[in-house]
């Protein structure tokens, strides 16, 4: 069988994926740290595993159980990050390079229909997440918290990014 044609999925997307995973766990331990973790900075997190979850459940042509902007508690939301990472990665391994082209028929959350390609999907689901994560950063540090860096390159050189402080502090 010729390489592109096996369930090997992706290999880009499977970095990709591996980062998420790494990513919301590294926001996660960030919010565990402070003694109060800021109320706005836990929503947009179970945010973005809410997301993470309704598209993962729209590739699948199923029913998502969770919302796109559930309210979980800390420990819910660890759950959901594992449940998510886990099957993301069981459905990329099992795509082959042309079944990433499927399109899926989809309704968004404000009822439009939509019809969009699974490679898509799935790259929706890791670039959504930076983005949030960014905000969550922002507000955990806000509320004297230290986040922690989830830059793709700190992943991959598995050490930070190098840091400066922003001007006026």
């Amino acid at each position: 069988m010729p390489i592109d044609q096996s369930p090997r999925g992706d290999r880009q997307l499977s970095k990709l994926l591996d980062h998420l995973e790494w990513a919301d766990a590294r926001v996660l331990d960030s919010l565990r740290a402070m003694p109060h973790p800021d109320a706005r900075a836990l929503e947009l997190y179970a945010h973005v595993l809410g997301a993470e979850h309704t598209w993962l459940s729209r590739m699948l042509e199923r029913a998502p159980r969770v919302t796109v902007w559930p309210q979980l508690t800390i420990d819910e939301a660890a759950a959901l990050g594992v449940e998510n990472a886990g099957a993301l990665r069981m459905l990329l391994e099992s795509l082959t390079a042309e079944q990433l082209q499927r399109k899926v028929a989809y309704t968004n959350s404000a009822g439009l229909a939509f019809e969009s390609t699974v490679e898509d999907m799935l790259l929706q689901v890791v670039l959504h997440g930076c983005y949030h994560r960014g905000q969550v950063a922002l507000l955990v540090r806000g509320a004297g918290g230290e986040p922690s860096p989830t830059d793709y390159i700190a992943f991959v050189r598995g050490v930070p990014a190098a840091v400066t402080v922003p001007p006026g502090r």
